[in-house]
């Protein structure tokens, strides 16, 4: 019987959730097949960032016969997390009228103001989760004070990350617009931007990533994603006529920003792309799903999930990862920024210029002065 204990500890002055156990390789190896799970030198041990939903995912992971898991230390952390989840999963509709009604006008609003279906819902989620915890503490919505405190105890305890703060705070800025509030009457700080560079796959990486795939469906959907350099919202919303064959281009309609774009279409892509489209016969968009409608973001994931196990590529590299890659290798081919610039979308030069941080040459063509002493 192999013994599994699930600890709380401390390291860089933040609680981890900390997986222990009696040195077993099979235990190791199995636990290296979880992106969110990584080795502490300092620990000694696996551990993970600690939230409910990393408990669940490594719980249920490690779920093996003859495998048993001690996780008593942390029944405290879970209760009160419960309690939390619980508080914060209310819909809408559990809202007194007078607020229900005041969201429903503020997503009209939105509309308006021709913000996307995912930016609206976005924002009338966290305007939704703002007022709910303004009720329970009594307080005034619109007050500086209290949006601090709902940043600090809803956002900065839990662990949430910087994305999602900037989403609260985007969202709630929108919310004070709609009701005639300026946003120097009440001031909400922004977090500090993190400086993280892209997770970019090396050609042979991509190349194994490819040979994964026997799916062709799977297989032309991350295709494209690294052939023409596209966000996936922007794949899975491709119609069979953006598909421009004789000029071998892609024309990408309403993206970030709602923006136009042609980007390229590769000629081997292409021949990937007849043999999909005779095979499924997609009717209006270029990927859909088993029922029909757009082929869904969850569903493409879980395909690249996959594939990275099979080719055993451990980076924690995402959908967007390939776009980063396609930038990456193009500006590494000599291609001019200012067209990849293009290609991709980006309003501004400097989006694209963090691709010069993590190009193989300019890496490689560095020398370093530590060979100069040898």
């Amino acid at each position: 019987m192999k013994k599994i204990n699930l600890t709380i500890s401390k390291l860089r002055n933040k609680n981890v959730l900390v997986i222990r156990f009696a040195y077993n390789n099979e235990i190791k190896e199995h636990l290296k097949k979880l992106k969110n799970v990584v080795w502490s030198q300092t620990l000694r041990s696996f551990y993970s960032e600690l939230s409910l939903e990393n408990l669940r995912i490594v719980f249920n992971h490690l779920k093996k016969p003859n495998w048993t898991i001690d996780y008593i230390e942390l029944q405290p952390f879970i209760n009160k997390s419960k309690i939390e989840e619980r508080r914060n999963s209310h819909l809408i509709e559990q809202l007194p009228d007078v607020y229900q009604l005041e969201l429903q006008k503020f997503k009209k609003w939105l509309f308006q103001k021709r913000f996307s279906k995912n930016t609206v819902n976005t924002y009338v989620d966290v305007t939704t989760t703002y007022i709910k915890y303004v009720l329970l503490k009594n307080a005034e919505i619109f007050s500086t004070k209290i949006v601090e405190a709902f940043s600090y105890d809803y956002i900065f305890i839990p662990n949430k990350s910087i994305s999602y703060q900037n989403q609260f705070i985007s969202g709630i800025k929108k919310f004070f617009e709609y009701k005639g509030y300026s946003y120097e009457e009440i001031q909400i700080e922004r977090p500090r931007k993190e400086k993280k560079l892209p997770i970019v796959l090396s050609g042979s990486e991509i190349k194994s990533l490819f040979n994964t795939l026997t799916n062709l469906k799977h297989k032309a959907l991350l295709c494209l994603l690294y052939s023409a350099g596209l966000r996936i919202g922007e794949a899975i919303n491709l119609e069979i006529n953006d598909i421009d064959s004789k000029r071998m281009l892609i024309h990408i309609k309403q993206a970030k920003g709602k923006k136009d774009r042609y980007t390229l279409l590769s000629p081997v892509f292409v021949k990937i792309l007849r043999e999909y489209y005779i095979a499924y016969k997609p009717e209006k968009y270029l990927f859909e799903g088993q029922k029909g409608g757009k082929y869904s973001n969850t569903s493409a994931q879980k395909v690249l999930k996959n594939a990275l196990f099979k080719a055993d590529i451990r980076k924690k590299a995402t959908l967007h990862s390939l776009r980063h890659s396609f930038a990456t290798h193009l500006l590494e081919k000599g291609t001019d920024i200012r067209y990849i610039q293009e290609l991709l979308g980006h309003s501004s030069p400097k989006t694209t210029m963090i691709y010069t941080h993590v190009t193989e040459p300019s890496l490689k063509n560095i020398k370093n002065p530590f060979d100069d002493l040898f």
